[in-house]
């Protein structure tokens, strides 16, 4: 995504969303040919000229100062995540030359954390929602249908965003679809912003935008999230309703590699369910690195990798 572009739609979003009364502003006479604020009305807020906003709009003006940016990140009431995007964008200095990336490996110590925690469902995720390795009780809750071992292969990794949009399994997972898919757009924008040299983030995008309309409508919205932490509520085939808390960890070891890791309140139904489905699976995760390994009990019967993930 060329990064001027992006920062001139991101704007023109962000000031739509604002009505000149919303921000203290008596609207001018006549009618109004655009939603939200002027160009004019924001260059005001902010204390730019307009034709220094319109150049910062158009593409034209790189390298806006902390000060304008903060000044416009204060007029048009972005969140801190919000204002976070905004200089990711307006900072095309920062981007790195697009290059060919290697495929992602996980540590072996890192299999090890995860593999040490059969009660919790554990994954490696990178930047772009790929999942790099996942723990037995980890497949079982999010993807039982798929093969266990297809992290171990990167043409055939699942991506958890890609299959909550394109997968029927997870779509009928998620009972509040609706939002965990707002919620997946949004911490997408956020990865796109900070990586703008990233194909893989690019080419994911352009997939999900061709291949579905929910994906192509949210996206179109610009929102952006960061979502470390949250909830989730499932309904499991096998085990039946989950009420479940998760958290991204950041991973230490020089990658933008990250921990996701779910659990339940102790004493819950959900416990109980998450403990019954960690008994049901256990020992069926393929040993680390073994690609050819076979086993690993699926839900749903699906065949192979299923390629939609990868």
């Amino acid at each position: 995504m060329e990064t001027s572009t992006a920062l001139g739609e991101y704007l023109r979003n962000r000031r739509a969303r604002l009505r000149p009364e919303d921000a203290g502003l008596t609207p001018y006479p006549g009618r109004r040919r655009v939603p939200g604020l002027r160009r004019e009305e924001l260059a005001l807020l902010a204390g730019v000229s307009v034709t220094y906003y319109t150049r910062l709009e158009q593409g034209h003006s790189a390298n806006a100062s902390d000060g304008v940016l903060d000044a416009l990140a204060r007029a048009l009431r972005l969140s801190p995540d919000e204002r976070a995007h905004l200089y990711d964008l307006a900072r095309p200095s920062r981007a790195r030359r697009a290059t060919v990336q290697r495929p992602a490996r996980v540590r072996p110590a890192t299999r090890q954390l995860i593999d040490a925690m059969p009660q919790v469902p554990a994954f490696v995720l990178d930047r772009g929602n790929d999942v790099l390795a996942w723990n037995a009780l980890g497949h079982a809750l999010l993807a039982g249908h798929l093969d266990p071992t297809a992290p171990d292969r990167p043409a055939d990794r699942p991506n958890l965003t890609r299959l909550l949009f394109l997968d029927p399994h997870t779509r009928e997972l998620h009972t509040r679809w609706d939002e965990d898919a707002r919620t997946a757009v949004a911490a997408l924008r956020l990865a796109v912003g900070r990586h703008p040299e990233d194909r893989r983030l690019a080419q994911l995008v352009g997939e999900l935008a061709i291949q579905s309309p929910e994906f192509a409508a949210l996206w179109a919205r610009h929102p952006v999230r960061d979502c470390a932490v949250g909830s989730k509520s499932l309904h499991h085939p096998l085990v039946g309703p989950l009420e479940l808390d998760f958290e991204s960890l950041p991973l230490s070891d020089g990658t933008t590699h990250r921990l996701l890791l779910y659990s339940a309140a102790p004493a819950t139904p959900s416990a109980a369910a998450l403990a019954l489905l960690a008994a049901t699976f256990e020992g069926s995760a393929p040993a680390a690195g073994s690609v050819g390994a076979a086993g690993g009990a699926r839900i749903g019967g699906a065949a192979g990798g299923a390629r939609i993930g990868g």
